[in-house]
């Protein structure tokens, strides 16, 4: 692929917005920003956005293939439509379910990662996270109880070798006495962990934190809520420096007042942008299985098919961004990296997706002023869509 130049209003570069001017694309990878324009082909893109490709970190499928189909083809399909709609990297998420699934599930994505050639066009997959199964019953939301167990990590070696690495990040509850251990060993390997789907007080949260949980999951929901007399899971979340918060920003598992609250607690620098998307995300209404529990999609959100509880979103990365811009939260330039930077750095991904840098995959978006996605870029090449 030859060199070009891209020139625009606006680019979301590391350290700051800069623009207009030009950055470079060599062979499908970023090369430098520059305020004058070089000689050479020019992408002109007038009076828009360039942002790195956003980053879903907690996501289980898409158009209508998930991870507990356990088909690398459909994990790969997934990630050719979310490429379609502006997210460039994901972490396929797995549910609670029975062990030995939970390893089959792990073996299909690290067996998508490998069949994918020179030409596959699709979102990358930097890892795999585990929401579950170590998570207990008061908030299971639709975590299948019949699979709730405590952390182990003899349970999580086995996994992680059939994931051949791959597992970056594991999701429990704090309340388990085996929990700090659990975080602790796993911050040794490097893997982040992150805490939800739990009743634990404060006091057990932070034990966990200390030992290195870093991550709290779709927070606000699924957890122990804000109390002036036990402050919760939600209140360890708000008030602990270095962990980063996930918010599905869809108008109905978070309300813009109460997403508003985590980024003013936290800082943006510290709230990861996510959709815990299910594998209908992209489907039309209706009717659909997910994590082994049927569900309904209705309304822009999926239920639990006895309507007791959220199953899950139908959200895209895309729109969270616009949501949160257009709710007064953030900046647009604060709305762009909380589902860029802010994700890879939370996953410990960072050294694979999130910025633009020279040497890194041209995976990029084009945004108009008002953050509409406009196009996708994978290696420097536009996203074509259906």
């Amino acid at each position: 692929m030859a060199t070009y130049f891209i020139h625009a209003e606006r680019f979301v570069l590391p350290g700051c917005v800069k623009g207009p001017g030009y950055l470079a694309v060599n062979d499908g990878r970023f090369g430098t920003y520059s305020n004058e324009q070089p000689e050479g082909e020019t992408l002109e893109l007038g009076d828009a956005w360039v942002a790195p490709g956003f980053v879903d970190t907690h996501i289980h499928g898409f158009h209508n293939h998930a991870t507990t189909d356990v088909d690398p083809k459909g994990i790969n399909e997934a990630s050719h439509a979310l490429a379609q709609r502006g997210t460039t990297a994901w972490l396929p998420t797995t549910f609670t379910d029975d062990g030995e699934r939970i390893g089959d599930q792990c073996a299909a994505i690290a067996d998508a990662v490998d069949a994918r050639g020179e030409d596959f066009v699709g979102a990358r997959i930097p890892g795999i996270y585990l929401e579950g199964p170590f998570f207990t019953l008061k908030h299971k939301g639709a975590q299948n109880p019949k699979y709730l167990m405590p952390p182990s990590y003899d349970v999580f070696a086995k996994w992680q070798e059939r994931a051949r690495g791959l597992i970056v990040k594991s999701a429990l509850a704090p309340e388990y006495p085996e929990a700090p251990e659990y975080v602790a060993r796993l911050a040794q390997e490097g893997v982040v962990t992150s805490l939800g789907h739990s009743d634990a007080t404060y006091e057990q949260c932070l034990a966990s934190v200390n030992a290195g949980a870093t991550v709290f999951v779709h927070t606000y929901n699924g957890m122990r809520g804000l109390h002036h007399r036990e402050p919760g899971v939600v209140g360890c979340a708000m008030v602990t420096p270095d962990t980063y918060a996930e918010l599905i920003c869809d108008g109905h598992h978070v309300v813009p007042a109460a997403a508003a609250a985590m980024v003013r607690a936290k800082g943006w620098q510290h709230v990861a942008l996510i959709t815990d998307c299910l594998g209908c995300g992209g489907m039309p209404e209706g009717n659909y299985m997910s994590g082994g529990l049927p569900v309904v999609m209705k309304g822009g959100v999926c239920y639990l098919a006895d309507m007791s509880s959220i199953a899950g979103s139908v959200l895209c990365l895309h729109q969270a961004v616009k949501n949160v811009y257009d709710w007064n939260i953030v900046t647009a330039e604060q709305a762009i990296r909380m589902a860029t930077e802010v994700p890879a750095v939370s996953s410990n991904i960072a050294d694979a997706c999130g910025f633009i840098k020279p040497g890194r995959h041209a995976d990029f978006v084009v945004l108009d002023r008002e953050l509409n996605l406009v196009k996708t870029y994978l290696g420097g090449a536009e996203v074509e869509t259906d």
